[in-house]
């Protein structure tokens, strides 16, 4: 009984060789790294292919790059000063009253031509006309009083200081004839000097008190232009030199003239000196308070070795240009860029003037530098060729 009613005891589980589950833990850490290789060969494969895309792209010609080009060449330049300054009349002043009245006459036109001299305005003097023959007579009085009295002094009839008492008293009354004559003179307003008056809005019948404006008047020929010269160019300037001026809305032309006076002084604030040039002006184009430009001739003419400014490139460690010139590639004759290091001198306009580093006849690229490296080959097509003027003026569209 008692074998009967005990439990029978589990059998023991067979123990897993060593060996075997190490293989079964290596089995799929190899798959995987199976499937890393063949991805890696994947990338690498696919990285290959598009290398080897590139390595035979790279050996394909790139077309040449457009470019334009002109022609290095001397030319004579003229060393100038150029300034902007204004037009100002030799003799200019606005016509006033130096005494009250009203209005008679006016003796001009605007706009008209006048002589030295000319009557301009008239104002009402007939009051002091009228007090101008009351101090005549009183001084003529004065005048039969003196011839009596010495008459009389003559036979001791009267003593010496009453003569001189008479003399004194004429002497007076001749001064306030002749400040009243003056005064009926102001009452008449004259043109100081020939000119051109120009606009008026007094009209007769107005009251003018003592310094009202009636009119401008200016002379117009010769004229002035004043402009300013910094003080690094001033050594340039002397006087007698010539000058050119042109004015805005007088497209086409060009006044001659020469400098006349250079100030005494230097702006402290700014450092330039005012220089003034007499302009000639016949046709009175050239008016007062217009802003114009003059250039001064200084100096001897230069011969530069000259190309357009869009030609030099300005880099920090050096100026340069790109030439355009022949190369011969397996029988076949290209133009190639090549790059050169120069030294500029002065520029007026559109131009450079070049010191060294190009010669006389060089292809200068001027145009088409920004896809260009040394040795690229090019192609010139100058339609559109930038500007090389030397006094270039805005162009109207």
């Amino acid at each position: 009984m008692a074998d009967a009613n005990t439990a029978a005891a589990p059998s023991p589980q067979p123990t897993e060789p060593g060996g075997a589950r190490k293989r079964r833990l290596l089995k799929p850490m190899l798959i995987m790294i199976a499937v890393v290789l063949v991805i890696v060969a994947i990338i690498a494969g696919v990285k290959f292919t598009q290398i080897s895309k590139l390595i035979a792209q790279s050996k394909i010609p790139l077309p040449p790059a457009v470019v334009t080009v002109m022609r290095a060449e001397f030319a004579d330049w003229q060393p100038n000063v150029s300034s902007v300054g204004s037009i100002k009349a030799v003799r200019g002043v606005d016509v006033t009253t130096e005494v009250g009245g009203i209005v008679r006459t006016l003796g001009f036109k605007p706009g008209q031509e006048v002589a030295a001299g000319e009557l301009l305005v008239q104002l009402n003097a007939d009051s002091d006309i009228a007090q101008l023959h009351s101090l005549e007579a009183t001084a003529s009085l004065a005048g039969t009083v003196l011839k009596r009295d010495k008459a009389q002094l003559a036979v001791s009839a009267v003593s010496q200081a009453q003569v001189e008492a008479d003399e004194a008293d004429l002497k007076a009354k001749m001064a306030a004839a002749e400040q009243q004559r003056a005064l009926v003179a102001k009452k008449t307003i004259r043109a100081p000097f020939a000119g051109k008056i120009g606009i008026t809005s007094v009209n007769p019948g107005q009251f003018l008190n003592p310094g009202d404006k009636i009119a401008t008047l200016q002379t117009f020929n010769p004229i002035y232009i004043d402009f300013n010269v910094p003080q690094a160019q001033v050594g340039a300037i002397a006087l007698g030199q010539p000058v050119a001026v042109t004015a805005g809305g007088l497209p086409k032309q060009t006044f001659a003239g020469k400098v006349t006076a250079i100030d005494t002084r230097f702006d402290p604030t700014t450092r330039n000196i005012t220089v003034e040039a007499t302009i000639d002006n016949p046709k009175q184009s050239l008016v007062p308070g217009m802003f114009a430009q003059a250039v001064v001739e200084s100096g001897a003419k230069q011969r530069y070795l000259t190309v357009p400014q869009t030609a030099v490139t300005y880099n920090p460690y050096g100026t340069t240009v790109f030439i355009a010139v022949q190369k011969s590639d397996q029988g076949n004759d290209m133009l190639t860029a090549q790059q050169t290091f120069i030294e500029t001198g002065p520029t007026r306009g559109d131009q450079v003037a070049i010191l060294s580093g190009v010669n006389e006849g060089d292809q200068v690229i001027t145009s088409g530098q920004m896809k260009l490296k040394n040795g690229s080959s090019v192609k010139v097509d100058s339609h559109n060729a930038p500007l090389n003027d030397a006094a270039p003026k805005p162009q109207e569209q």
